[in-house]
C-alpha cells in the first residue's frame, strides 16, 4: 500500500512507530493474514505502553502485554470496553504467533479494531477530540478470499463511496491504484522487488519501535512531573474518547462471537449459521446464527442438548440495548422450531403473548458499565413470567446458568415462604425478624438488600439460617458467601459445619458446601464461601482463564458489607494489588455487579456507600437495643489516658537537627529543620515515633490491667512498627509492676507475624497471650469473647472503623463473669469523634479556604444547608487556631477572647453568628487561612521528647465529673417522669410495667447519653459503691429517692415476699422460682418472658397460666410491684 493509502496515515505525525505498524500489516493482509495479526499484536502492545508512560504508570520493569492492560483498567485510564478491543488484538495476534493460525477473515477484523483504537489514541493523545477519520478503506482482496469476506470488502467499498470524505475517497483511490499496480507488477514478474520493498520496510518499523519504546522513557519522567489535574484531565478525555468509538456490524458480530465462546457456547457467526445448515445437535451448547422466524431471522439462536433456550438480539455498538428487547421478544414469539426444538416446560404465556423461548436477550457487544447501562452490556428478559423486569449482564450466561435456571421455579418457592418453622434452630427473635424481612424483600422483588446488625448479635449464624431457608425452599439454587479475608471465610466453614438443623444434620451436610480453595463450585454444590481478593482474581485477572459467569451464583450473600468504606483503614497483604482502598472499593463493587444475582449485606454499620449500593436497611438492630436485650455487653465511660506529650504536642524547633525515617527503605537521616515543626496527639505514632509516650501509655495500662485480672485486653497501634514498640513497653511495664511474667503473654498479632490465624486461635481460646497488640487484622469480623479491654494508642477518622474496633468487645462472656468492658483513650478519639458523622468527616474538602466557605454560607439558601457549611468552618478553624505565631493570637484574643474557645461559641450558636463575626473582623479569615503547619519532610520523625503520665480519669463526655454526669442525669428525669409513658410506668405504676415499655425507657435514656453502665460507673464514682442496681433502679433513685439497691437483691427480697403473701401450690412455687431465676436476666415479668426458650419448652405462658387458674398474668404484676414498690425486704 503506497504512500497516503493506509488507514493509519494519520497517526503519522505524533506516533509514526503505530502509523508503521498499522500500515506494515495492512500489507500483509492479501499474503501473509497471520503476519498482519502479529504486526497488529504489536501495535496494540506498544499503544499500551504508551498509554502507560503518558500516564505515569509505565512499570520500571518489562512486563507482559496483559499485565498492563490490567495495570490501566485498575487505574480506570483504560475504560472496559476499549480494553476489549486490546485484548482482541492480543489473542488473535498470540494464535497466529504461536499457532499460524489467522484468516484474512481474521485479519481484517483486527484491522478495523486497530484503527478503532488508533483513532481513539489520537482525539486522546494528540488534542484533537474532534477528529473524523472519515469510513475504514478496506484492503485488496487476496485471492483465495471466500465469498463473505469479497462480500464484507465490498460492503465496506461501498460505504467509502457514499460518504462525503474525501480523503477517504481519495485513499481508496490510491488503494485501488496500488492494487492494479501490484497485479500488473505479479504479470511482470516484479514480486521480487515488492517483496523486498516491505521486507526493507518491515526491518525499518522494528527498528523504529525499538527506538520508540527507548523514548518512552522520556515520556514517563514528563507524566510523573505534570500537575496530577493534568493527569486527571487527559483520564476523563481518554474516556469521553472511548465513549465515541465505533466499528461495523461485521467487527460487533466478531466480538459477539468471542463474548459468547467465552460464556461457553460454540459460536461463529460466519460459518455456524441456519442458511450455511447449522442445526443443533444432542449434548451441544450452540449459538446459531440467523435462524427464521415468522418475522425475520433472528442474529443468533441459544440451542442446549438440541432445544431452544434463549434468542439474540445483535445491534451495533452506537445503538442503545434495551428499547431492542421488544424486537427479540417478538422473535422469541414467532421463532420457526419443531417440536423437539421446544424447551420442555414451553411455550410459555404472558397475557395474550405465548413465548416458545424463555429467555430473550439484546447487545451491541460492548462489555457491560454500570454508567451507561443502556448503551452496554448484555440486557437479558425472562419470559417465563411476565412481570420479570429486563436488566442488563456483566457478560452472557454460560448453557449451565441457563439449564439451571430452567430447572427452579420462583412462584413456589414464593410460596414456601408462608408460616413455617425455621430449619435452624436456636434463633434469637431479632434473628428471626430479619430473616422475615429479608424473605418479604425477596419476595416483592428487591435484588439489593441490605441487614443492620450490630457485632456480636450473630450474623453469621443468620447468614447460616437465612441460605437454608432460600435453598430450601428452592428459591435459590447457590450462594456465594463473600468474606474479606480468609480468616472470616475459615470461620463460617467452621460455623457451617457446627450449626444444627431440625433434620439433626448439620449445614453442611443438608447443602453441600464449596471451600476457600475450590476456584469453581461443582453442579452439586449450594454454598460457596470466598474472599473479595479471591473473587476479583478470578473475574478480572486474565480474561482467557476459566473465571466464573454471571449466573453461577443466584444468591450473593457479603459479609462484613462495611468493608472498604473506612477511611484510615491499612490495607492488608491480601489487598496489596490495588493502589489504594478507593481502588479496592471499585473491584469489589464490580464483583457485585458483575453476577446476576440478588445481594444480601450483612453489616454492623451501615455506611453511606452501603446504602448506596444496597439501599435502606429491611432490618436493623443496633448495638444498644442488643444491650439492652442482654445479647452484647455495654462498656462503662471511656477512661482517657493523658500525658504530658498528649497534652501539648511534640515540637521541633528552627534549626534543631532531627532524624527522620524512610518507612518504605529503613533509612534513617539527620535533617536540621528550616522552621518550627509541630505534632499532635493525632500524628503520634504515624507521622513522629515517640517511644516515651507509648511508655507512659503502657504503664498505665499496665496498672489499670492487672495479668491477674479476668479478660484479656486488646491494642490498637498505628501501624505495624508501632505494634512492635507498643509490645516492648508493655513487656516492660508489666515487669516492673508485677515481676518477671512470661514472654507469650504480651504479642502482635497482625499480617506480618507468623501464622496470624494460629495466634488469632490462641488468643481466643488459650490463656495466653493475655494482651494483644494490632492493627486491623483484629478490628473486624474476629470473634474473642474474653476481651474486656480496649486500648487506642491509634487515632482514628472513620466512625465506621471505630465501632468495628469497639464490636471486638461487646460479646457476652459468661465464663468469666464478663458485666461491661473499658475502653482507654490515649489519643483523644473521643474528642475527635464530635467532629464526625457516622458516615464522613465534615469537611468535605479541607483544601478550601476560609473565604470560599465564607462565601458559600453566605449563599446557603436552607438552614440545613448554612448549619453544614458552619460545622465545616468550625472544624477548619479549631485545626488552624494552633498555627497562628504569637504576635497576632496576642492581638486576635484581646478582641475575640481565647481562640481555643472560638470553634466552641460558633458551634453553639446559628451560623448567622459566624457570619457576623467574620464581617466585623474582615481579616480574620485571610489571618486563618495563612496559618499553616509548617511543611514537613517526607518520612517519620524520631522524637527523644520526654514523657509522663498525669491522670487516667474516666470521660463523661462534656460532663467534666460523675457528680456533674449524675446531676445532668436527675434534671432529665425530673423533666421527664410525667411526660415520657415508660418513665411514668417505671416511677409511679411498676406493677404494670412490660418488657416493650422497659425497652423504650432505656433506649430513650440510651439517646440522651446515659447507658446503664455509665450510670452504674458514674453513682459508684460517686458514692464509693459499684451497685448495679439497674436501669430502673437509677430511674427511681432519680425520681423517688428509692435506695440504689443490687438488682438480683431486689428480685429475691421480692420473690420471697411474694410466696410469703398467700398459700401456693408445689408446682406454682416452682414455676415462681424459674421465673424469679429468668428475672435476674430478664428484668420485667410479663407474658412475653415466658416465651424464652426456658420456659417455651414447657409450653409457654398458655401452658404456666393454667396452673395459675388463669391467674398468672396478675402474679406477675403482683411480683414486679413487690420487686419494685419496696427496695428490700424484711
Amino acid at each position: 500500500m503506497g504512500d497516503g493509502a493506509s488507514n493509519f496515515e494519520f497517526l503519522k505525525g505524533h506516533s509514526p512507530q503505530l502509523a508503521r505498524l498499522g500500515t506494515l500489516a495492512e500489507s500483509y493482509f492479501r499474503s501473509d493474514p497471520p503476519a498482519a495479526l502479529i504486526k497488529l499484536r504489536q501495535f496494540g502492545e506498544f499503544t499500551t505502553k504508551a498509554v502507560a508512560a503518558r500516564h505515569a504508570l509505565l512499570p520500571p520493569r518489562s512486563v507482559a502485554f496483559d499485565e498492563l492492560l490490567r495495570l490501566l483498567q485498575a487505574r480506570s485510564v483504560m475504560p472496559r470496553q476499549l480494553a476489549e478491543y486490546f485484548y482482541h488484538l492480543k489473542r488473535a495476534g498470540n494464535a497466529a504467533a504461536h499457532e499460524d493460525k489467522g484468516s484474512a477473515g481474521d485479519a481484517l477484523t483486527s484491522l478495523k479494531v486497530a484503527w478503532a483504537i488508533g483513532i481513539w489514541f489520537h482525539r486522546t493523545y494528540a488534542n484533537d477530540p474532534g477528529f473524523k477519520p472519515g469510513p475504514f478503506v478496506p484492503p485488496a482482496p487476496p485471492e483465495d478470499a471466500t465469498a463473505s469476506l469479497r462480500s464484507e470488502l465490498a460492503e465496506l467499498r461501498q460505504a467509502v463511496a457514499a460518504s462525503a470524505d474525501a480523503e477517504a475517497k481519495a485513499r481508496l483511490a490510491a488503494q485501488e491504484a496500488e492494487e492494479a499496480r501490484l497485479k500488473l507488477a505479479e504479470e511482470a514478474g516484479q514480486e521480487a522487488e515488492q517483496r523486498a520493498f516491505w521486507e526493507s520496510y518491515a526491518s525499518e518499523t522494528e527498528a523504529a519501535l525499538r527506538t520508540a519504546e527507548a523514548t518512552l522513557a522520556a515520556t514517563q519522567r514528563a507524566a510523573e512531573a505534570a500537575p496530577p489535574q493534568d493527569l486527571a484531565v487527559l483520564t476523563h478525555l481518554g474516556a469521553e474518547s472511548a465513549e465515541r468509538i465505533e466499528v461495523d456490524e461485521a467487527t460487533t458480530r466478531v466480538l459477539i462471537d468471542e463474548q459468547l465462546r467465552s460464556a461457553g457456547w460454540e459460536a461463529d457467526s460466519t460459518a455456524l449459521r441456519h442458511a450455511g445448515g447449522a442445526r443443533p445437535v444432542a449434548g451441544r451448547a450452540m449459538a446459531i446464527a440467523e435462524w427464521p422466524t415468522q418475522g425475520g431471522p433472528v442474529d443468533y439462536a441459544l440451542f442446549v442438548d438440541g432445544r431452544c433456550v434463549g434468542v439474540i438480539e445483535a445491534k451495533r455498538r452506537i445503538k442503545d440495548v434495551p428499547g431492542h428487547l421488544g424486537q427479540a421478544r417478538r422473535y422469541a414469539r414467532d421463532i420457526i422450531l419443531s417440536a423437539e426444538q421446544v424447551p420442555l416446560d414451553g411455550p410459555w404465556q404472558d397475557g395474550l403473548d405465548s413465548y416458545r423461548v424463555p429467555f430473550v436477550f439484546a447487545t451491541n457487544g460492548r462489555p457491560y458499565v454500570k454508567q451507561l447501562a443502556t448503551k452496554s452490556g448484555t440486557w437479558f428478559w425472562d419470559a417465563r413470567r411476565g412481570d420479570n423486569a429486563p436488566r442488563a449482564l456483566a457478560e452472557w450466561l454460560s448453557p449451565r446458568d441457563i439449564s439451571e435456571r430452567l430447572e427452579q421455579e420462583l412462584g413456589e418457592a414464593h410460596a414456601g415462604f408462608a408460616e413455617r418453622e425455621l430449619g435452624v434452630t436456636g434463633l434469637w427473635p431479632h434473628q428471626q425478624e430479619a430473616i422475615a424481612a429479608v424473605e418479604a424483600a425477596v419476595a416483592r422483588g428487591q435484588d439489593h438488600i441490605l441487614l443492620a446488625m450490630a457485632t456480636g448479635t450473630g450474623k453469621t449464624r443468620l447468614a447460616i439460617a437465612l441460605m437454608y431457608e432460600l435453598l430450601r425452599t428452592k428459591r435459590f439454587r447457590r450462594i456465594l458467601f463473600l468474606v474479606d479475608r480468609n480468616a472470616l471465610g475459615r470461620q463460617t466453614l467452621d460455623a457451617m459445619s457446627t450449626t444444627d438443623t431440625s433434620g439433626f444434620l448439620k449445614f453442611d451436610q443438608v447443602f453441600p458446601v464449596a471451600d476457600l480453595a475450590k476456584k469453581f463450585p461443582e453442579a452439586t454444590d449450594r454454598v460457596q464461601v470466598a474472599t473479595v481478593q479471591s473473587m476479583i482474581r478470578r473475574i478480572f485477572g486474565d480474561p482467557d482463564a476459566e473465571r466464573p459467569t454471571p449466573g453461577t451464583y443466584d444468591l450473593v450473600i457479603v459479609d462484613e458489607a462495611h468493608r472498604g468504606y473506612t477511611l484510615d483503614a491499612e490495607l492488608r497483604e491480601d489487598d496489596l494489588g490495588f493502589r489504594n482502598l478507593e481502588d479496592y472499593l471499585s473491584a469489589y463493587r464490580r464483583v457485585l455487579d458483575y453476577f446476576d444475582a440478588t445481594k444480601v449485606a450483612l453489616t454492623a454499620t451501615p455506611a453511606l456507600h452501603t446504602r448506596e449500593i444496597f439501599g435502606p436497611p429491611v432490618f436493623h438492630y443496633s448495638y444498644r437495643q442488643a444491650v439492652i436485650d442482654g445479647r452484647l455487653i455495654d462498656h462503662r465511660p471511656p477512661r482517657r489516658i493523658t500525658t504530658a506529650l498528649s497534652q501539648t504536642g511534640i515540637s521541633f524547633d528552627k534549626g534543631e537537627e532531627v532524624t527522620v525515617l524512610d518507612p518504605r527503605t529503613g533509612q534513617i537521616d539527620l535533617f536540621d529543620l528550616e522552621d518550627q515543626v509541630d505534632f499532635e496527639v493525632a500524628e503520634f505514632n504515624k507521622k513522629v515515633y515517640t517511644r516515651a509516650f507509648n511508655r507512659a501509655v503502657a504503664e498505665a495500662i499496665a496498672a489499670e490491667c492487672p495479668p491477674d485480672g479476668p479478660g484479656k485486653t486488646l491494642l490498637f497501634a498505628a501501624r505495624d512498627d508501632h505494634a512492635d514498640i507498643l509490645v516492648e513497653e508493655l513487656r516492660a511495664a508489666l515487669a516492673a509492676e508485677y515481676g518477671a511474667q512470661p514472654h507469650d503473654l504480651v504479642e502482635k498479632i497482625t499480617g506480618s507475624v507468623d501464622r496470624p490465624l494460629d495466634r488469632i486461635k490462641a488468643f481466643k481460646n488459650d490463656p495466653r497471650p493475655k494482651y494483644v497488640v494490632t492493627v486491623d487484622l483484629l478490628t473486624t469480623g474476629i470473634d474473642v469473647p474474653a476481651i474486656v479491654n480496649l486500648v487506642f494508642v491509634r487515632r482514628v477518622n472513620s466512625r465506621i472503623l471505630y465501632d468495628q474496633m469497639i464490636g471486638r468487645a461487646t460479646r457476652r462472656c459468661d465464663a468469666i463473669g464478663k458485666e461491661f468492658f473499658r475502653i482507654f483513650d490515649a489519643v483523644d478519639i473521643y474528642a475527635n469523634l464530635q467532629e464526625v458523622t457516622d458516615m464522613r468527616p465534615v469537611v468535605v474538602d479541607p483544601n478550601l479556604s476560609f473565604a470560599t466557605l465564607l462565601g458559600d454560607l453566605g449563599r446557603a439558601e436552607t438552614d440545613e444547608d448554612r448549619t453544614f457549611v458552619r460545622d465545616q468552618i468550625v472544624v477548619k478553624l479549631r485545626q488552624r487556631v494552633k498555627y497562628i505565631d504569637a504576635e497576632r493570637r496576642e492581638a486576635l484574643e484581646a478582641v475575640l477572647g481565647p481562640l481555643g474557645d472560638l470553634a466552641d461559641g460558633l458551634k453553639a450558636a446559628p451560623p448567622s453568628h459566624t457570619v457576623e463575626l467574620f464581617s466585623k473582623h474582615p481579616q480574620l479569615a485571610a489571618i486563618l487561612d495563612a496559618a499553616n503547619p509548617a511543611k514537613k519532610r517526607d518520612g517519620i520523625y524520631i522524637s527523644e521528647h520526654e514523657d509522663a503520665l498525669i491522670s487516667v480519669e474516666d470521660d463523661f463526655g462534656n460532663k467534666a465529673s460523675p457528680a456533674d454526669y449524675i446531676e445532668s442525669f436527675e434534671a432529665f428525669v425530673h423533666a421527664n417522669m410525667n411526660a415520657v409513658p415508660a418513665m411514668v410506668a417505671a416511677t409511679q405504676r411498676p406493677r404494670e410495667l412490660t418488657r416493650k415499655e422497659l425497652k423504650e425507657l432505656a433506649l430513650l435514656l440510651d439517646e440522651k447519653g446515659f447507658s446503664e453502665a455509665n450510670l452504674r460507673r458514674a453513682y459508684g464514682a460517686a458514692r464509693n459503691a459499684d451497685i448495679a442496681a439497674h436501669i430502673i433502679g437509677f430511674v427511681r433513685q432519680a425520681a423517688v429517692g428509692d435506695p440504689l439497691v443490687p438488682y438480683e437483691t431486689r428480685v429475691e427480697n421480692g420473690l420471697a415476699r411474694l410466696l410469703a403473701s398467700r398459700a401456693w401450690t408445689p408446682k406454682q412455687r416452682q414455676w415462681l422460682t424459674r421465673i424469679g431465676r429468668a428475672l435476674k436476666a430478664e428484668p420485667v415479668g410479663d407474658p412475653e418472658i415466658l416465651s424464652e426458650p426456658l420456659f417455651a419448652q414447657f409450653g409457654g405462658f398458655e401452658v404456666i397460666d393454667r396452673e395459675f387458674q388463669s391467674g398468672l398474668g396478675e402474679v406477675l404484676k403482683d411480683l414486679n410491684a413487690a420487686i419494685w414498690d419496696s427496695p428490700s425486704a424484711a
